[in-house]
């Protein structure tokens, strides 16, 4: 069993597995290992082990991510063990892949292993999220895509957000509020308004504009005022139907 012995970022614990998910590449013996639901700390002398001694499953998952490094299925690099000569010297490499320094692409297995119907285990914690275009570490992150499904996510699962504003007016203040985070500042740190307006409209589920929803109004003493009038009471009269221009 592991040992728990450490806390996470929200005050959880962590299994002696979870430090390796901090980890962008491991060894080809690592992720087998991992595949495997083994700790790859405690199991680093697994190839000298009678195969039969091995852990279920190790033998298989390395021989699947050896083969699709071969292939160029999954990202990495081979390392070969050295041909020596009958004095010990290296004259080249001979055709035994070293799979305790061969390398891999966590990313790319996590991608491999979802092709060949793996979606749990070690690679898959019940928190991930496994939409890649949301992963800042893909290389085909997109931010103003990132952006627009974010908005959408935390302005629809939050009535406060809506509390008096449209749907437009609404995600366009929380795309302010998180534009660095999106890379929608300019070179002046602030929100750079075209790129918001884009993305709002993309996020936009009620295009044909209409009423904003009406805060419940405090309780007064004395003569009412009339409240001033800003961008978050008003009706949002404008249409989204022009043509997005990115």
């Amino acid at each position: 069993m592991n040992n728990r012995n450490g806390k996470d970022r929200n005050g959880g614990n962590m299994d002696d597995l979870d430090y390796w998910r901090l980890c962008d590449d491991l060894s080809i013996l690592q992720a087998a290992l991992l595949i495997a639901g083994e700790d790859p700390s405690k199991n680093g002398y697994v190839e000298s082990w009678e195969m039969h001694k091995r852990p279920q499953g190790y033998e298989a998952a390395k021989t699947a991510i050896l083969n699709a490094l071969k292939r160029g299925d999954i990202e990495g690099e081979i390392t070969w063990h050295p041909e020596c000569d009958q004095n010990g010297n290296t004259v080249g490499d001979n055709s035994t892949a070293d799979i305790a320094n061969s390398i891999v692409s966590v990313l790319s297995l996590r991608g491999f292993l979802k092709k060949r119907g793996i979606s749990s285990g070690f690679f898959f914690p019940d928190d991930f999220d496994d939409r890649n275009y949301l992963d800042r570490n893909n290389s085909y992150y997109a931010p103003k895509l990132a952006a627009a499904v974010a908005a959408w996510e935390n302005v629809t699962s939050n009535d406060q957000l809506l509390n008096g504003k449209t749907p437009k007016q609404a995600i366009e203040k929380w795309l302010r509020e998180h534009a660095s985070e999106y890379y929608l500042t300019g070179a002046d740190g602030n929100p750079v308004a075209a790129a918001i307006e884009q993305i709002s409209k993309v996020s936009n589920w009620k295009p044909e504009g209409g009423a904003a929803k009406t805060p419940t109004p405090p309780q007064v003493t004395g003569n009412p005022t009339t409240p001033e009038k800003n961008d978050a009471n008003q009706t949002d009269s404008s249409s989204d139907s022009s043509e997005i221009p990115f």
